[in-house]
């Protein structure tokens, strides 16, 4: 049976869009140190990331945008992105594990959400590394639009110096709106 593991990453951060990842692995050619990505060195995360799109049967990245994330909210522009992701997959699989406790709803095959699935399948660690390396690199390539913010280092996420560089230079495009610490900011400038 064809498997595809879906997990996102970015729902916590204040800026950019949420990325989810699709990833069929091949039974046949076994990738070693699959793990949550969270778990992993940024190093390694690289290393796996090639190494998946190397090995992987089929891989898809997608994507939901800070201004979907407004729109929508976090948790449904995060299921959109892991939708698109499977869909995107040019090797349809006959069922889909999920990171987590909800299913994106519209996929024409079976699904089943694993809690903590990152740790358990590989199919879902893959998915995570795709999804966190792609996403902390569009946080480099924003640090480099816009570098006293600092995404390089804290990739968005509501950090000390994050929350500093808002109170001193203001909300960029990309902030999303719809969170309370930016939503606060734009409510003391109005």
């Amino acid at each position: 049976m064809r498997i595809a593991g879906v997990d996102e990453a970015g729902r916590g951060p204040l800026v950019g869009s949420v990325v989810a990842a699709a990833v069929i692995l091949d039974p046949n050619n076994p990738i070693e140190g699959l793990n949550d990505s969270k778990k992993l060195t940024e190093k390694k995360r690289e290393k796996l990331f090639l190494e998946i799109q190397e090995k992987a049967l089929a891989w898809s990245i997608a994507e939901a945008s800070h201004e979907e994330i407004d729109q929508i909210n976090i948790l449904q522009a995060s299921l959109l992105a892991m939708r698109r992701a499977v869909e995107a997959l040019q090797i349809q699989p006959e069922h889909v594990l999920v990171d987590g406790n909800k299913i994106p709803q519209g996929l024409s095959m079976s699904c089943d959400a694993v809690v903590g699935g990152d740790a358990l399948h590989a199919e879902i660690s893959a998915a995570s590394i795709l999804a966190k390396v792609t996403r902390d690199r569009e946080m480099v390539m924003l640090d480099q639009k816009y570098p006293q913010y600092g995404f390089a280092k804290h990739k968005g996420y509501p950090t000390k110096a994050h929350f500093e560089a808002i109170a001193e230079h203001g909300v960029i495009d990309e902030h999303r709106r719809s969170y309370a610490p930016v939503k606060k900011v734009l409510e003391q400038l109005a």
